[in-house]
């Protein structure tokens, strides 16, 4: 039976583990390793590491870290950053990661979703958009290259055509909500679920397990993502690499889907 996923999403510049706001200013905030272990000892659902160098850089993905992240990590690891072609892929996942992320590469090159996909298959390939939302109007645009470059796109479109080109799961990130700690977006996390109908994620303005109880309750079964909320702890944001327990989990996932204790 499919149930939702709580996942921590981690952010790696220059090989250290940051948080931003809005995409800008990173705070470091530890080693991705140390966080891997700690994750680990907490039994999470999963994890996504998103190098956030690599794309702006121009750079590949770094392989050494990935495979030092895939030998610690006991659970499913997705990794995205700098992915653009079938061999990176494919090598990425030739390491022991279960998914792939390409974000910038999907927009500019959509071909590249369904090579990757019949390489890896599509339960592997994961999309990213970072979505903004425009100025004026209730839509959103998807930006590339780190939240640097507006694709002029928007982002129920460009959900449709990943998902019509073999994306497995699609991960929508607001950076308007970014580390605000304030909330999902959740009209727009609704209007995405409601457009295509492969696996969901969202990312972006988690701060309470409330807050992840409210997107499943709008939702349904997604994958609920957050950084901030698992690398802070307390109003003064120290950093606090934390997960909520099993038995939390449990309850959290009993009330958002509307199950008696006894379900």
């Amino acid at each position: 039976m499919l149930r939702p996923r709580i996942i921590p999403c981690l952010l790696v510049s220059r090989g250290g583990l940051v948080k931003t706001v809005r995409f800008k200013d990173p705070k470091y905030v530890g080693d991705p390793i140390n966080a891997v272990k700690i994750f680990n000892e907490k039994e999470t659902d999963e994890l996504v590491v998103l190098d956030i160098d690599a794309t702006a850089k121009g750079a590949e993905p770094d392989f050494k870290m990935i495979a030092d992240l895939a030998v610690e990590c006991r659970m499913p690891l997705c990794y995205g950053g700098g992915i653009k072609t079938v061999e990176q892929a494919r090598r990425i996942i030739g390491l022991g990661v279960e998914k792939v992320a390409i974000s910038s590469a999907a927009v500019e090159n959509p071909e590249l979703i369904s090579l990757i996909a019949r390489e890896i298959g599509s339960q592997s390939v994961v999309v990213v958009l970072d979505a903004k939302k425009r100025l004026f109007g209730g839509d959103h645009d998807v930006f590339t290259n780190n939240g640097q470059k507006n694709s002029k796109r928007s982002v129920l479109e460009l959900a449709r055509q990943a998902e019509s080109l073999g994306a497995g799961e699609i991960v929508v990130n607001s950076i308007d909500d970014d580390g605000s700690m304030k909330g999902y977006d959740l009209a727009l996390a609704r209007c995405v679920r409601e457009a295509v109908g492969i696996p969901m994620t969202f990312l972006g303005g988690a701060g309470s397990l409330q807050h992840i109880a409210e997107l499943i309750r709008t939702c349904g079964v997604v994958g609920a993502s957050a950084g901030s909320l698992f690398v802070f702890k307390g109003p003064y944001r120290a950093v606090l690499i934390n997960y909520p327990s099993p038995s939390s989990r449990e309850e959290l996932l009993r009330s958002a889907m509307g199950q008696s204790p006894q379900a």
